[in-house]
């Protein structure tokens, strides 16, 4: 069974570093790599689109929505604080994104976080391993390592499977049996935290 959904192959085809509850793959150097541990059998799909505060193009938020949002969707959730940015060109409004999330479990910073990407490249790859005859049933009981390279519109990532690491099954099971008490990645779309009820 394919990994990623019919729509976000689709899409993909159509064409690190982070805080601590996310790794994002945008945040990771030309050069680095992350090593982790897939949680959850398939992703949680949502539309993302970056706002930020309207004259201060620094203070940019994430807005996420369940469907493919229509422009009024958008000026509802962006409310009158945040703005739309533009494209790179400056000609259209920047566009809505498929994202996918997922929990994993970081094997440098040893916890649970948030695999969040817009990125094609990265579902690609994730869809054409999992349909791979030695992978597409032990998704959940191999690694990956995750790099990039590049910078700006020059950059790769590259997807490469890996045996799990030997002795670290107990530690990834203990660690996502801890995190999964509270863990719910819906909350993302109302802007919420995944790893905690909102108080």
């Amino acid at each position: 069974m394919p990994f990623v959904s019919k729509r976000a192959s689709e899409d993909a085809s159509n064409s690190g570093s982070s805080r601590d509850g996310y790794l994002n793959p945008h945040n990771l150097d030309d050069g680095d790599k992350v090593r982790f541990s897939l949680l959850q059998e398939a992703p949680f799909e949502c539309f993302l689109l970056w706002g930020h505060e309207d004259g201060n193009i620094k203070a940019k938020k994430p807005f996420r929505f369940a469907n493919d949002p229509s422009p009024e969707d958008i000026d509802h959730k962006l409310g009158e604080k945040y703005v739309r940015p533009l494209n790179r060109d400056g000609t259209a409004p920047e566009p809505v994104k498929l994202e996918q999330c997922v929990a994993v479990y970081n094997h440098e910073m040893e916890r649970v976080q948030v695999l969040a990407w817009t990125q094609k490249t990265i579902t690609g790859q994730f869809d054409a391993i999992s349909q791979l005859e030695d992978y597409e049933d032990a998704f959940l009981d191999i690694d990956f390592n995750l790099s990039r390279k590049g910078t700006g519109t020059n950059t790769e990532y590259n997807l490469t499977p890996l045996n799990r690491k030997k002795g670290m099954t107990p530690s990834i099971d203990e660690a996502w049996k801890e995190a999964k008490k509270t863990f719910k990645l819906e909350r993302l779309v109302d802007g919420g935290d995944p790893f905690k009820e909102s108080e």
